[in-house]
């Protein structure tokens, strides 16, 4: 069994000696540096280059301003954010900054091992008591972007969006369809670039925005048939028979 190697910078010393004796336990994570202060954690990441940092600075914009920092020199180091402050915006500053994951300290040690397990396959993470705020402020930050078309997508990436929605991570979307998880990795490079996304958080709020408002057109759509007075019979038709009316995802 292959070990995740560890780094773990936090500004409360205890914070980091509970981490080591717990990870490091477990048998799944290797340990290979410790830190305090953001320029710890960039030492750190330029000597030791760990597959997952776990990150938390108290100063207002450290954590932000060093995961970018991280992002721009070692973009293979990925950065789990661990914290206790629960703010909806320092959680999207986080992502905006480069981050791949945002865990709450008051998570069970189980999730946490989750986390960095998704993080560390390059696969974002948000604690399930942040998820649904963090959704909804994506959500609405991504209503203030220019419209764009709806994107096309096949057959294969329409199962693969269901999957998503249904947070299925890329190991279990490659077992449930039977493909590799090499083949989902490549879809979901080609669904972030038709979705216009940077990475996996964003695309499920984007597959969930088209899903919805595919219902929403097809509900839409069923009134206006049922509203329509009927045909006389000597009016002329045009366009396709009022049948034939369905939404994108349908």
């Amino acid at each position: 069994m292959s070990f995740v190697s560890l780094a773990l910078v936090d500004d409360h010393p205890i914070i980091i000696e509970g981490l080591t004796h717990v990870l490091g336990s477990q048998g799944l994570f290797d340990v290979v540096a410790t830190g305090c202060t953001s320029r710890d954690a960039l030492s750190i990441a330029q000597i030791h280059r760990p597959a997952v940092m776990i990150l938390d600075l108290s100063k207002q914009g450290s954590t932000a301003a060093t995961i970018a920092e991280i992002r721009l020199k070692h973009p293979s180091i990925k950065t789990l954010v661990f914290t206790a402050e629960l703010s909806v915006q320092r959680a999207i500053d986080a992502f905006a900054a480069g981050a791949t994951g945002y865990a709450s300290k008051s998570c069970s040690l189980e999730e946490l091992s989750r986390a960095v397990r998704i993080v560390a396959n390059g696969e974002a993470y948000v604690s399930p008591t942040l998820a649904a705020s963090v959704n909804s402020a994506l959500r609405s930050a991504s209503v203030a972007r220019t419209a764009v078309p709806a994107p096309t997508l096949n057959a294969r990436e329409h199962q693969i969006v269901r999957l998503l929605l249904d947070g299925k991570t890329n190991r279990e979307i490659a077992s449930g369809l039977g493909i590799t998880e090499r083949t989902v990795k490549h879809y979901m490079t080609v669904l972030m670039h038709k979705l216009n996304v940077r990475n996996r958080v964003e695309a499920v709020i984007a597959a969930q925005n088209l899903s919805r408002d595919a219902a929403e057109r097809s509900v839409s759509r069923a009134s206006d048939v049922r509203a329509r007075p009927p045909r006389s019979v000597a009016a002329p038709r045009s366009g396709l028979p009022d049948a034939l009316v369905q939404g994108r995802f349908s």
